[in-house]
């Protein structure tokens, strides 16, 4: 699977700012290599809240800011770190460092909510925040709107980069921006189907990320799938309640 996204706003720091990790400022380390960049009586930001309160508690630290979608447990990555605040001996905010290695996610980029499950792991995969192949995992339930040639044909059309694909979406907001086309609604399996020989899917070429699924996609999703259920039946059926009912 592969992607193209399309950032439609920009990032700040004021947006649900998270604390984060914090350390002395007389002892800051670099972690990544030169991530973190300032200048010296530059204009910073304006202070979020929480920030500012964190710094009356905790002078001359480093406070880090999160990106809110950052769901993991522990130290957060260098990755979802949006900068970090230096607070000095009075707790006061002096200084603001940006990190050169963040990634924002989906929101911070000012992406549109998803609309459905398949969208929201096409942006999370997009962005760093999550896997590529839950987007295959959501898709197989999926139902697609596939538009058709006169023929009855999907119709294909070119990425980006000049590869044949064919255009599907996975909810009536992306369906509706592609205009007033003829189209089938159809499970993902049948969707396949249609495909033209060496072409992919391309999900959500109207949406701010769209993302080719092959049939070997499709193939190693159903794979997992059928793993888990197979492993959640073993479990169920070696289960105190399982085992008295069979008695």
């Amino acid at each position: 699977m592969s992607s193209t996204g399309n950032a439609v706003g920009g990032t700040g720091v004021s947006v649900a700012p998270v604390v984060g990790t914090d350390t002395e400022a007389g002892g800051r380390t670099d972690s990544g290599g030169g991530a973190w960049a300032g200048e010296a009586g530059a204009a910073m930001p304006p202070v979020p809240d929480d920030i500012r309160a964190a710094a009356r508690t905790a002078p001359e630290h480093w406070l880090g800011t999160v990106d809110p979608a950052w769901r993991g447990e522990g130290e957060p990555p260098l990755w979802a770190v949006i900068g970090q605040w230096r607070s000095d001996a009075d707790g006061e905010i002096v200084e603001w460092q940006r990190n050169e290695h963040y990634r924002p996610s989906p929101g911070m980029l000012g992406w549109p909510e998803p609309t459905d499950d398949v969208d929201a792991a096409m942006q999370l995969a997009a962005t760093g925040y999550g896997p590529v192949e839950n987007v295959a995992l959501a898709a197989v339930a999926a139902e697609l709107a596939v538009l058709t040639a006169p023929d009855g044909g999907a119709v294909s059309a070119c990425t980006p980069e000049g590869d044949a694909v064919v255009p599907v979406f996975t909810s009536p907001e992306h369906l509706k921006r592609a205009g007033a086309l003829a189209h089938r609604v159809l499970p993902l399996a049948e969707a396949f189907a249609l495909v033209p020989e060496g072409q992919d899917l391309y999900l959500n070429p109207t949406g701010p990320v769209a993302l080719r699924l092959s049939a070997d996609d499709l193939s190693r999703a159903v794979d997992v799938l059928e793993a888990v259920g197979e492993s959640a039946s073993s479990s169920a059926a070696g289960s105190p309640v399982a085992k008295e009912e069979q008695n």
